[in-house]
């Protein structure tokens, strides 16, 4: 009977929501490194931020941002460290983005030595809230042209980078799966699964959801490595079945319901629990790396 592969354990320590949606997510650069050092003592691998304008306190991909706190991070603990893109248009950048704009970041990140991985979302959609529809208030459109999703292919592809899918609808799937396609090389893509219980996008966390999921990518994409996730949801009742079918489990105030009140330590902690009652390992570092490596010589 082959050992069970180690379970990963990321954590999203804040997301874009600043402190008025979600008041306990860090934002400063001390803050940020500090939550982050903490998740890694208690079993994170992988810490995903976003990182904040000193000054206007707003969301800002920058390198000259981002660079220090990664650098921090990784100087004390071994994990993988790893940011997000701007949008491509919104309030504060009412003009679209190139592709070049948008990972501009991503580009000098990678070419510094910081960063492994790389979000490369393949697909839009619309994303409200259920709470406002009723009030007339609209949500909006995450865009990710295709021209934008092969371009952090082609970064991949050149640079080695493990592309980060987030899978908000079915089709994610299908498309991330036949982009990496024509990118021969380009490492396989981690799909991250992710659920809803207050946002209109794709399913709910249920199991019959994600079994619909794992079907559709066992045909598309069968050597990827996936993990469940959200965005305002409670992911906790799929972490189990998660772990039961293979697969690897994020948590984060990024992903939580607006004004929750567990912590990204605590996060971690209970979700480091469900692992090793799972019978599973808990992955490093180096145990998800190995396995990247692996998938890419199938």
């Amino acid at each position: 009977m082959s050992t069970p592969e180690p379970a990963w354990l990321e954590v999203a320590v804040n997301g874009p929501w600043s402190r008025q949606r979600q008041p306990g997510i860090p934002v400063t650069a001390d803050e940020i490194v500090t939550e982050a050092l903490a998740c890694a003592d208690e079993g994170a691998s992988i810490i995903h931020f976003h990182a904040y304008d000193p000054v206007t306190g707003k969301q800002r991909d920058d390198y000259d941002i981002y660079a220090p706190i990664i650098e921090r991070i990784r100087a004390k603990a071994d994990v993988i460290c790893y940011g997000t893109l701007p949008f491509t248009g919104d309030v504060d950048s009412p003009n679209p983005l190139s592709p070049t704009q948008r990972y501009a970041a991503v580009d000098k990140l990678v070419r510094a030595g910081l960063i492994e991985w790389s979000v490369v979302d393949p697909g839009s959609t619309n994303i409200s809230r259920y709470e406002e529809i009723p009030s007339g208030k609209e949500g909006f459109i995450y865009t990710n042209p295709e021209s934008h999703v092969r371009h952090g292919l082609s970064l991949a592809q050149n640079h080695g980078i493990t592309p980060s899918y987030a899978i908000y609808e079915p089709g994610f799937i299908r498309l991330g799966a036949a982009l990496h396609r024509a990118y021969p090389g380009a490492p396989v893509p981690v799909f991250r699964m992710m659920f809803s219980d207050h946002l209109t996008f794709g399913f709910p966390p249920r199991d019959w959801a994600l079994h619909a999921y794992l079907s559709l990518l066992s045909e598309e994409c069968p050597s990827a490595p996936w993990m469940v996730a959200g965005l305002g949801v409670e992911i906790d009742p799929l972490i189990e079945p998660a772990l039961g079918h293979g697969g690897h489990v994020r948590v984060g105030l990024e992903d939580a319901p607006f004004g929750h009140a567990v912590s990204n330590i605590e996060q971690v902690r209970a979700a480091r629990k469900k692992i090793d009652a799972s019978g599973r390992k808990l992955a490093s570092a180096s145990d998800v790396r190995r396995r990247l490596a692996g998938s890419a010589s199938d």
